[in-house]
């Protein structure tokens, strides 16, 4: 994998003002290959649909991925007659090579791509860059496999494109519904620091590609499209199935390794409700509870075993105490490492000895419990003894978290352990230049897409 490339971390997302200044907001990229025949429709009317509905300054560019029909000629007639319209000619084949190339140059802020083809009913294209524009999300797909999604192709199509999503899930932990529709955006400052993460140039790119960004923690949003299927598609489906399925164990073998930079693509989000200063809010509580349960258990268990071994040479409540003393330094020790994440040597001491005093009261708690059981059998069970046990050191264990939280440990969440290092947060956001906002034209009948069949993988 690629490592050699590091632009930094991310700036916080905003929302892109709709003011002039001499670029186009959104650059949509059409990457074909000997596409003579459908090329010059499919652009015409992507054409008119943008004119018509979006409301931003738009621009398609047509990469030709080393065509050898007359593709380059029809790409070059239309950027003459279209003014939002230009071509850029690619010597060598590869669909992800070609949006490498076109979205790396583009100055445009907002960067997408979809089949030639245009499978994709167009109405989708707003819906699909205005999380970007808006600054909400940092990548945005089609799915067809999403609910709300609307269909038309065949069984073998249905049960590959399925059945790939499925590998996925299963090897990656993708959560996004549908890798393979050729319909997506990305945020050129996302693109910037992504795209040389990214090695495949064919068809694996896109699926690289999210599943780089769902790892780094980077906001997906994924758009019910409807979409139709060509019979006419000339991708072969049994070859490019291999190459994904090759493409799916490298990037499991560099996410295993820890290969993969992704801490470069650390982004602070605009309105993270996690970095407001709220009062009477606990931060942090879900995790601490979490550690604090797990280390609660193994602690108990310890303290069980070591109550069984000392009960065995001295009295019940000698062995209590005992077992609860070396049990409440270990307890103490893992939950200031793991529950409420301190390192160093910084306020040990005092962190032990007031987990002494919790101890104490713990103490009194189970102490308390036995002399009940004392007074209400003479000769009690060693099981019914474990059991007591069991019981009291539950209460214990409430009180015991309230007063790590609040008194021994206090504000751990909301500060910078000793030892750690802090999150960066850039302080000035990137804000790409912009395009005028475009008014709608009178709006009219939009074309069906059930009117073309149209073609993906």
């Amino acid at each position: 994998m690629r490592t050699d490339h590091c632009p930094g971390t991310l700036p916080a997302r905003e929302h892109l003002p709709a003011a002039w200044a001499g670029t186009p907001v959104l650059d949509v990229v059409v990457p074909v290959h000997n596409e003579e025949k459908d090329l010059r429709p499919s652009v015409r009317r992507l054409h008119e649909h943008l004119t018509r509905t979006f409301p931003y300054a738009f621009r398609i560019t047509i990469a030709d991925n080393a065509s050898t029909d007359g593709t380059p000629d029809v790409a070059a007639d239309l950027a003459r007659r279209l003014e939002e319209v230009r071509s850029v000619r690619l010597e060598r084949k590869g669909r992800g090579r070609a949006l490498r190339t076109v979205w790396s140059a583009s100055d445009a802020p907002v960067l997408a791509y979809m089949d030639v083809d245009l499978s994709t009913d167009l109405n989708a294209l707003l819906p699909l860059v205005a999380p970007l524009i808006s600054g909400h999300s940092d990548l945005a797909v089609g799915s067809r496999l999403s609910r709300g999604a609307r269909v038309v192709r065949g069984a073998r199509r249905e049960v590959i494109s399925r059945g790939y999503n499925l590998i996925l899930r299963g090897s990656l932990q993708a959560r996004f519904s549908d890798a393979q529709c050729g319909f997506k955006a990305i945020r050129r400052d996302v693109a910037q620091v992504l795209l040389p993460l990214v090695e495949d140039s064919g068809w694996f790119f896109d699926t690289e590609l999210l599943v780089l960004a769902e790892r780094a923690g980077l906001r997906i949003h994924e758009v019910p499209v409807d979409w139709v299927d060509d019979p006419d598609s000339s991708v072969h489906i049994v070859r490019t199935a291999m190459e994904d399925l090759k493409g799916v164990w490298r990037i499991g073998r560099a996410l295993a390794t820890g290969a993969l930079p992704l801490d470069r693509l650390a982004r602070p989000f605009g309105d993270d409700p996690r970095d407001r200063e709220l009062a009477d809010v606990p931060r942090g509580l879900a995790r601490q509870l979490v550690g604090f349960c797990a280390v609660g258990v193994l602690s108990t268990a310890f303290y069980l075993l070591l109550y069984s071994a000392f009960r065995a040479v001295t009295g019940a409540q000698l062995a209590n105490g005992l077992a609860l003393l070396v049990s409440a330094v270990a307890n103490t020790a893992a939950n200031r490492r793991l529950t409420f994440r301190l390192r160093g040597r910084g306020g040990m001491v005092r962190h032990q000895a007031q987990g002494l005093v919790v101890l104490a009261i713990g103490l009194a708690l189970t102490s308390g419990s036995l002399a009940a059981l004392d007074a209400a059998s003479s000769d009690p069970a060693h099981s019914t003894e474990l059991a007591v046990l069991v019981v009291a050191n539950l209460a214990a264990t409430v009180l015991r978290f309230l007063l790590f939280r609040a008194w021994v440990f206090p504000d751990t969440a909301s500060r910078t352990t000793s030892g750690s290092d802090p999150d960066p947060r850039p302080e000035t956001p990137f804000t790409p230049p912009l395009a005028p906002a475009r008014p709608p034209l009178p709006s009219r009948t939009t074309p069906q897409a059930d009117d073309d069949p149209r073609t993906t993988r």
